[in-house]
């Protein structure tokens, strides 16, 4: 695969459908090499379902899908190449935070070089020893990304990964995705709250199943109107 002139990610008339709902509407768009390409929606617009398709973890209704150049509904090896934090927690709870690491490098191959490279990166030695159900959670988002990173993964797919963290924790998370995309890595989003707009490279935008793609700036310019109409609406009601 060329990686200058070929997608990372290749998404053609996407449709998933819960029972007689369709909660993804014919979606086609492309994520680029390098990207940090943003999913936004509030709550309920089937961000999480589509991260989910693109990781594989789940199957969808009609469509085409390829993911490093693979048709993920015949082929699941790029999954190898990539680094997946979930919204829901998914580290093994009853283990300390390096032995999470260590198992899940254990599952990928990844050595031990590998381990102490991502956590000094993520900052964490002074929680090796720590349960990983006692740690607060900007740590555990440390950790979370820690442990997709392991394995030197060409993409990663993450979920609301720097919501309600502790602004230091924000900080380390966001230099490490920067580093992950200088080095040629790309990274699709999750994310419900505007602030982190600047922070993409472009932001989908899900509403009602359908998905509209904007430059940053253009999307927090369209927030910001319907924020903007809301209390206008809200003003008129109240007069």
């Amino acid at each position: 695969m060329d990686e200058q002139k070929s997608p990372v990610i290749e998404v053609t008339d996407l449709v998933q459908r819960l029972g007689r709902e369709e909660i993804l509407k014919s979606l086609s768009f492309q994520v680029w090499p390098g990207e940090c390409f943003g999913v936004f929606g509030l709550r309920g617009s089937s961000k999480t379902s589509l991260l989910h398709i693109l990781a594989g973890v789940d199957r969808y209704t009609s469509g085409n899908v390829k993911v490093l150049g693979c048709d993920i509904r015949k082929n699941q090896s790029f999954k190898k190449y990539t680094g997946l934090v979930t919204q829901v927690k998914s580290l093994f709870q009853d283990l300390k935070a390096g032995e999470n690491l260590d198992f899940i490098a254990n599952l990928k191959n990844a050595g031990q070089a590998n381990v102490g490279e991502v956590i000094s990166r993520l900052e964490l030695e002074e929680s090796l020893r720590k349960g990983v159900n006692q740690i607060e959670p900007g740590l555990y988002q440390r950790l979370a990304l820690a442990c997709a990173l392991l394995g030197s993964p060409q993409l990663l797919i993450v979920d609301e990964l720097i919501k309600d963290i502790d602004l230091y924790s924000r900080r380390v998370i966001l230099r490490e995705i920067q580093a992950f995309r200088e080095k040629g890595g790309t990274v699709v989003c999750a994310f419900s709250n505007m602030e982190f707009y600047e922070h993409m490279s472009r932001v989908a935008w899900l509403d009602n199943g359908r998905i509209s793609i904007y430059e940053p700036e253009a999307a927090r310019e369209h927030w910001d109107s319907m924020v903007h109409s809301l209390a206008e609406g809200q003003g008129g009601t109240d007069a």
